[in-house]
């Protein structure tokens, strides 16, 4: 037997499962959705934090939010950096963002020669601007400043540019301008998340829709519309029902989760960004998400693969 596999056989067999993942969510034809990250911000759950990888085609075009660990997990998932169009940040929470760093130097390696492109949330309370978010890593005298040619064109790195959207209520949905067709729309809608700025995203592509809820209270009425008839819904439930005060000012409780589903009607709905206090007790937030939507609920799980049928 190879040494390297007698030294290091979890290194293999990890190495082994990324390759099968990527295998299963990249069909040369369609649409899926793989779950990088379905935990939250903290290490205690063996789950990356927050990130989802759109394949179309079987290329890697959208990557929704790039909490901690998700680098690893889009290698692992066979993504390439020179096929994304887009990485759409969610808010600047560090289970969200803190990976883009890391991410971006991988891609460094990659060759890649066209631009491109970031969006995110404009500033609010503590939270700066997108635009600015980045400059501080990447700018030359920010914290990443040899990666800063994502922002001035200079060496080889291709460029970034940065979208920032509204998070005022009254703006209603707005279309990323994509530039070049890319055979797809991505429209943001802002949503309730305490003192943060929160972005949700849709995709439209082919006829098909898939909506990516991220951290929100549920207290936006418009999200429905948004998100009504969703081929596949992405909610984030990080919470139990008994949740606290604190902790329902940030996020949907599981019942709150299902009434959202039930009025938006997708077909399916996705759970994800668990932590463990939403583990704990996971059938019963499950069954208090059921009891107000009927349609398939499934689990996220890293590396989980999601398939659109019919496209």
């Amino acid at each position: 037997m190879n040494s390297f596999v007698c030294r290091y056989p979890l290194i293999l067999l990890a190495a082994l499962a990324g390759c099968a993942h990527a295998q299963q969510c990249a069909p040369e034809e369609g649409i899926a959705v793989q779950v990088l990250g379905s935990g939250g911000p903290i290490a205690d759950d063996a789950r990356a934090s927050t990130g989802y990888l759109v394949w179309i085609d079987g290329e890697s075009r959208l990557l929704v939010d790039a909490g901690a660990g998700i680098s690893l997990r889009f290698g692992e998932a066979g993504g390439r950096f020179e096929d994304l169009d887009v990485i759409a940040l969610s808010h600047l929470h560090t289970d969200h963002s803190a990976a883009l760093p890391a991410l971006l130097k991988s891609g460094s390696f990659s060759g890649r020669q066209r631009p491109l492109l970031l969006t995110g949330p404009a500033a609010g309370g503590p939270f700066p601007n997108v635009l600015d978010f980045v400059k501080a890593l990447l700018a030359r005298d920010g914290a990443y400043g040899y990666l800063s040619g994502y922002l001035d064109g200079e060496g080889r790195l291709p460029l970034m540019s940065v979208q920032s959207f509204s998070i005022e209520s009254d703006e209603g949905v707005q279309t990323v301008a994509l530039g070049d067709p890319v055979g797809y729309e991505l429209d943001v809608l802002s949503v309730p998340h305490g003192i943060v700025p929160s972005l949700a995203y849709r995709v439209r592509v082919r006829g098909h829709t898939i909506v990516f809820g991220s951290d929100q209270n549920g207290s936006n009425p418009a999200f429905v519309d948004f998100a009504r008839g969703a081929d596949l819904l992405v909610m984030h439930m990080p919470i139990p029902e008994d949740a606290d005060r604190i902790a329902k000012r940030l996020h949907a409780t599981p019942s709150q989760i299902g009434r959202i589903a039930g009025e938006a009607e997708p077909e399916r709905l996705v759970l994800s960004h668990f932590m463990r206090r939403s583990l704990r007790s996971l059938d019963a937030n499950v069954e208090a998400v059921r009891a107000g939507y009927s349609g398939k609920v499934e689990l996220a799980e890293d590396l989980s693969c999601f398939v659109v049928p019919g496209n």
